[in-house]
């Protein structure tokens, strides 16, 4: 332990991202990264950018960006908030809308970021359990909190929670913010972004990382009533006043608005999600119910932990959690449609 550092920093426990292999020729499917690349728009957008302008600052602001998300979801720019990517989103929002003295509320599985915002920010914490088939039951959180947030679909399982069901859920927390993590929402859920002009207290964060196949560029983003955008900007304007650089804020814009493109890669994943699991299936593999760009799974006769290490013998990278309740599944990224193949004949040479 260092002696210069702050006494608060020897207690953080920080988050440990997916494995990120250098070698080459490999199968990896653990980083929920989209096969599909970047909207050719967005590629020719962000070349445009490559001149003389890089040497002035980017709009602090990100208009234009916030304009096109707008403009998607039907919302008034003033109710977007944008960054690099939706962690630091997610971070502004722990700290400017979840300290309020009481606990934040959100899944014993989820995302396990949340727990290190929480050290990080001083917020104290309570886990929800899952009900056996890993879903939220939103009568669980009839409790005291200063805040409740949850991925949906949820992460690492993938099960969605239902329109209605968010919406008793803010209904039954009118003094808290609900914020919806929807980092997974376009591969087949319903956005929460509907219900925002109804509900004060939602916040819905998202990313470009996912269906818009831009995870190198990270950009994040919330939406939500304006009084809750304006505690991010002063939270943002206090941190960092040019999140996003032109680069990013030109493609990110351009992605937004190549509609055509953006739901024929999202097909194309969700077919290849489907045919993935009903392969798994046939092998013996028990697959719960996914909305994400993933599958979350176990083989009732086969340890996680051996399987991860026998496709990784064969070249093929998946993501194996250890923590209680989850330490016999795996979490496995769709592919390509080759990666699914190759994923799928090394399941069937294994099991």
């Amino acid at each position: 332990m260092s002696k210069f550092w702050s006494p608060f920093v020897k207690d953080l426990v920080p988050y440990v991202p997916g494995e990120q292999p250098k070698l080459i020729n490999l199968v990896k499917l653990n980083t929920n990264e989209n096969p599909y690349g970047p909207s050719p728009k967005a590629i020719a957008a962000m070349q445009a950018e490559l001149g003389d302008s890089l040497r002035l600052y980017p709009d602090p602001n990100g208009e234009r960006l916030k304009c096109s998300v707008a403009d998607f979801y039907g919302v008034q720019p003033s109710q977007v908030f944008v960054g690099n990517g939706s962690d630091e989103v997610l971070a502004h929002a722990f700290h400017g809308l979840f300290q309020h003295g009481k606990p934040l509320l959100f899944p014993d599985v989820t995302y396990s970021f949340y727990p290190v915002y929480c050290g990080l920010y001083g917020i104290d914490y309570e886990t929800v359990r899952l009900d056996e088939r890993f879903q939220i039951d939103v009568a669980d959180y009839a409790r005291p909190n200063g805040g409740i947030i949850f991925p949906n679909p949820n992460a690492p399982t993938g099960c969605v929670l239902a329109l209605d069901a968010i919406e008793r859920l803010l209904q039954a927390n009118p003094d808290s913010v609900v914020l919806v993590d929807e980092a997974y929402i376009d591969f087949g859920g319903i956005s929460a972004v509907a219900l925002v002009d109804r509900y004060p207290n939602l916040l819905v964060t998202q990313t470009l990382s996912k269906s818009r196949s831009l995870a190198g560029l990270r950009v994040g983003l919330a939406i939500g009533h304006p009084d809750l955008i304006e505690a991010l900007e002063r939270i943002k304007n206090s941190f960092n006043s040019y999140p996003l650089d032109r680069i990013a804020i030109a493609g990110a814009a351009a992605a937004f608005e190549d509609r055509a493109y953006f739901e024929q890669t999202c097909r194309q994943v969700i077919a290849s999600r489907e045919s993935v699991t009903a392969a798994m299936e046939a092998m013996g593999f028990e697959v719960l119910p996914s909305a994400a760009n993933f599958v979350f799974t176990r083989h009732p006769q086969h340890d996680a932990a051996t399987l991860a290490a026998d496709l990784r013998e064969q070249g093929i990278i998946v993501r194996h959690f250890k923590q209680p309740r989850i330490e016999q599944y795996l979490r496995i990224t769709i592919g390509a449609p080759e990666q699914n193949q190759a994923l799928i004949g090394a399941l069937k040479g294994i099991v």
